[in-house]
Order: structure tokens, then C-alpha cells, then sequence
């Protein structure tokens, strides 16, 4: 059994390139770049390191909230 460390690429035989977003003795998290974050039990799974850079994701184009306090003093200006 091989543990990655958080942010390492790998490649997985049915799934392609990855980065690790968490892992531990007992499972393994990854998000693959084309098939989405995907969980596996970390004693069974077959991962091997790659030097292939992750993709550009592409950013939340949606409207950010307003916090708390920039949305209280909206309020009390007016």
C-alpha cells in the first residue's frame, strides 16, 4: 500500500490523471480531470505518480454573497 501526499498527480488504469485531495489508511480521494472526484479503498486501489499538469479549472462565474458585515452596513446606510 502506497499513500500519496494531498495535491500529488497520479494516473489510475480506468480513470486517467488525477490529483489526490485527501487520503489515509483507508481510503483515497482523487479528482480526475475528466470524470470528477472519485473514492477508492486506499489498500486496493492502483495508482501510479505522473508528471501530467493539471488542467485550468475554470472559475465559479456566479455572483459571490455579500458577507455579514459589508451586508449590515448596506443596511444601516440607508
Amino acid at each position: 500500500m502506497r499513500l500519496f501526499a494531498n495535491g500529488k498527480r497520479v494516473t489510475q488504469p480506468s480513470y486517467g490523471a488525477g490529483t489526490i485531495v485527501s487520503t489515509d489508511e483507508r481510503y483515497t480521494v482523487i479528482e480526475f480531470d475528466d470524470h470528477g472526484r472519485r473514492t477508492f479503498v486506499t489498500s486496493m486501489v492502483s495508482l501510479e505518480p505522473t508528471s501530467t499538469p493539471a488542467p485550468e479549472r475554470a472559475g465559479s462565474s456566479g455572483r459571490r454573497r455579500a458577507s455579514a458585515k459589508s451586508a449590515a452596513a448596506k443596511k444601516s446606510a440607508s
